[in-house]
């Protein structure tokens, strides 16, 4: 069934229940909305992107932090046939106007918060964008842009009647090359389809059942995950803020069921409660039934750590990519702590296969290159054949991960085949922090590598060979990487 079927058909079984809720602690606002809501609000911004000439097949741009707006904005542009093109709110101007030119987004739905990097690269932008809908909560809309709900005051009351096949593109995730570029993974209705039964299949939901979601929606992690309430109509809590006490509460208030975490937010959870500045017994978690984990490798000890303080709580681990749509392919699986540390088995409908170096396969436990099977994979890498190419072999997916499996069957990641720093589930590539490094007039040459992190898993360092005859300080080097974006700089 198309996404945008499952949203209307939620709409008119479930239609008053809840189906998201947003929280920010720091204001301590709180806002909700019903199913019905939900899927009016996709059908209006539906109605308005059509009036404003989007078509069935053109792409359409969204930049914007997770708030209430960003899943019926998503869904809106799904049902018009579009392409929806979700980008990473991290990315500098440049990063924003390779996403636009690659997509030829028709429109750009955007918060706040990107103003200032839009209008430098807007030229660029220009040549494609048509349409620049303004979704700020706070503050003026750009004269260069319409605003979202002058926008959606012009929409036509009816919807829009497009015929979708599960073989149409559905969105374009961009994920970064080995050069630190961003490649656009094209996506099918197909495959999210599939991963809202995967996800299902995997974590049991039911109606009764409450998704904490706190990952950035634009990662497919995120959405996919929440496909396993969503296929189900049941709620999900959109949390803006990480802290272990905001978490927290979140569960207790909102009746939380299954939470994703990142190892970060999870080692944080740990502290606070060692060090005494969260108290378990102020909050009612009996209902927290699951806590999984994926995005970068997971410590041993603190799964054990986990289940210490939380031993009534399922676990679970999740292994994936952008262009599997997500996580998933492989999985411990509830029930599998005693194998903590492997990333899992195949998930549901998903084959494995580890290779080596002249693509055959390795005997039990040698290590080799994980190749992945399954109706999740990418149609490919859009408007690059040579990328689609060199990543889709046969039907299989080469994931870049070198891996194990033992003799249970279970596969234990090794090393990664591809240069890449994995920073708290964000990919970062070591040339482009190094192009960037070299442009600095004092730098004769430079290396970026991963360094271990326990709480991020790795953290990009630089060693840096300063030219002859002058001079450059940390403090200096830490003022010129402001440029980047805070998660590529240079921790050490």
């Amino acid at each position: 069934m198309i996404i945008t079927e499952i949203l209307a058909r939620n709409a008119r079984i479930y239609g008053p229940d809840i189906a998201l809720v947003e929280r920010r602690p720091e204001t301590g606002s709180r806002r909700e909305i019903s199913w019905s809501q939900f899927y009016r609000r996709s059908q209006a911004l539906a109605s308005a992107l059509a009036a404003s000439g989007v078509k069935k097949g053109d792409k359409v741009a969204q930049l914007m932090t997770n708030c209430l707006e960003w899943l019926p904005t998503y869904f809106g542009i799904l049902m018009t046939g579009a392409v929806a093109c979700p980008l990473n709110f991290r990315f500098t101007a440049k990063d924003i106007a390779f996403c636009i030119e690659t997509s030829q987004a028709k429109a750009l739905i955007f918060g706040a918060e990107f103003i200032e990097r839009i209008e430098q690269e807007k030229a660029r932008m220009d040549r494609f964008v048509e349409t620049y809908i303004w979704a700020g909560e706070e503050g003026d809309c750009p004269d260069w842009a319409v605003s979202l709900e002058d926008f959606l005051l012009d929409a036509p009351d009816k919807p829009v009647e497009v015929a979708l096949e599960l073989s149409d593109p559905a969105g374009i995730y961009f994920t970064s090359g080995t050069t630190g570029q961003p490649k656009a993974a094209l996506l099918t209705h197909r495959n999210l389809e599939f991963a809202c039964y995967l996800e299902n299949r995997h974590h049991n939901q039911t109606r009764g059942d409450n998704f904490l979601c706190i990952p950035p929606l634009y990662h497919a992690g995120a959405k996919m995950h929440w496909f396993g309430n969503f296929i189900v109509g049941a709620k999900a809590v959109i949390l803006r803020g990480v802290k272990p006490e905001w978490i927290l509460e979140a569960v207790s208030q909102e009746q939380a069921t299954v939470v994703w975490l990142l190892v970060p937010w999870a080692l944080d959870i740990l502290f606070a409660i060692k060090s005494g500045e969260v108290n378990l017994a102020d909050y009612k978690l009996d209902q927290w039934r699951l806590m999984h984990i994926g995005a970068q490798p997971v410590p041993q000890t603190l799964v054990r750590e986990w289940l210490r303080f939380f031993p009534n709580q399922q676990y679970d681990t999740n292994y994936g990519l952008t262009e599997s749509t997500g996580p998933g392919c492989v999985h411990l699986g509830i029930g599998n702590t005693h194998k903590v540390g492997a990333i899992g088995v195949p998930g549901f409908d998903w084959e494995c296969r580890i290779v080596d170096s002249s693509e055959k396969a390795v005997s039990q436990g040698q290590s080799g290159e994980l190749w992945v099977r399954g109706p999740g994979i990418m149609a490919g890498y859009y408007g690059n054949s040579e990328a689609t190419a060199a990543a889709i072999k046969k039907g299989w997916l080469a994931t870049g991960d070198i891996a194990r499996m033992d003799e249970d069957g279970f596969i234990w990641l090794v090393d990664r085949k591809k240069d890449v720093i994995i920073s708290g589930g964000e990919n970062i590539y070591p040339v482009e922090i190094e192009n960037f490094l070299h442009s600095h007039e004092s730098i004769a040459d430079a290396a970026v590598i991963g360094i271990p992190s326990m709480r991020l898993g790795e953290i990009p360092a630089a060693v840096i060979k300063v030219k002859s005859g002058t001079k450059l300080t940390v403090e200096e080097l830490n003022t010129f990487c402001e440029a980047l974006p805070r998660y590529k700089r240079p921790r050490r």
